[in-house]
């Protein structure tokens, strides 16, 4: 997989060549891509990256918030020029591992990489406030698989679809939604089932999700674990449901892969002190 490094001046605006962007894309979870072309341009263009983000190079500061400090951030626009390098460089002077494509979509498309529909307007899903573990692992899911740019709410119970119904958001984790638990099955069983059942990773997730959150510890031996944190996560967020889901997206991508990459790594002691 190849890497995005973090500007060595964070003033400067760093220019990242498409094909490491390409390869990059390929990692998980990938940059943060972000469609900052100006209004006019995106209203004309019908496609962008796969993934992208649509985001007002305007007003940096509505939405800085928004990204994951913790994964780098390619800003693009039409050509790779005055937008997205200014929009780099303010994110850049933030702290965040910030670059912008070389080339812009048009240097992309040139090169016949690949596009999909540009950025629509971002799902909402409504669930209960005060998440530990499926309301969580849920929020995760969606947006690693489903839209990366969707928003959540978090509600009083009783208030979940009358909310979701109003503002034509999707319920879950309440009886009745559309995605909740079903028989032994909880909300993330759910997800995973309707829009990613091949992945085997996904599956040992869910394992581990289900064990967790229905009392079922022998179900994975992660299980414990993934409580103790998630309870631990909870109690340092307090109210702060938001800031718990936050927290939980590192938490969970490392969940994915360490199921997908990570389960044959042994950790022993004492450490080999012999080069093999």
């Amino acid at each position: 997989m190849d890497t995005i490094e973090h500007p060595s001046r964070p003033a400067d605006a760093i220019p990242l060549p498409a094909e490491r962007l390409l390869a990059a894309m390929a990692g998980f979870p990938g940059p943060q891509i972000l469609d900052v072309r100006r209004d006019a341009a995106f209203a004309a263009s019908t496609t962008s990256l796969p993934g992208a983000l649509r985001r007002d190079p305007d007003a940096i500061g509505s939405w800085i918030a928004t990204l994951e400090p913790q994964r780098p951030v390619v800003a693009v626009c039409v050509g790779g020029h005055a937008v997205s390098q200014a929009v780099a460089s303010a994110l850049a002077r933030s702290g965040l591992a910030a670059t912008y494509l070389a080339g812009g979509i048009a240097g992309w498309e040139s090169l016949g990489f690949p596009l999909s529909s540009k950025p629509g307007p971002a799902p909402v899903f409504v669930t209960r406030e005060r998440p530990k573990i499926d309301r969580i692992a849920c929020p995760w899911f969606i947006r690693r698989f489903i839209a990366a740019d969707a928003r959540f709410v978090y509600a009083p119970a009783p208030e979940v679809a009358r909310i979701a119904e109003e503002i034509g958001g999707t319920a879950f984790d309440i009886p009745g939604a559309p995605y909740t638990h079903v028989g032994e099955g909880c909300s993330f069983d759910a997800f995973v089932e309707r829009h990613r059942p091949d992945d085997q990773a996904l599956r040992i997730l869910a394992d581990i999700v289900r064990g967790a959150d229905t009392e079922k510890p022998a179900l994975h031996a992660a299980a414990t674990g993934l409580l103790a944190l998630s309870l631990g996560l909870s109690a340092l967020a307090g109210e702060g449901d938001a800031l718990a889901l936050r927290h939980g997206m590192v938490m969970y991508d490392a969940l994915y892969l360490w199921a997908r990459d990570c389960q044959a790594e042994q950790h022993r002691w004492p450490p080999r002190m012999v080069r093999a």
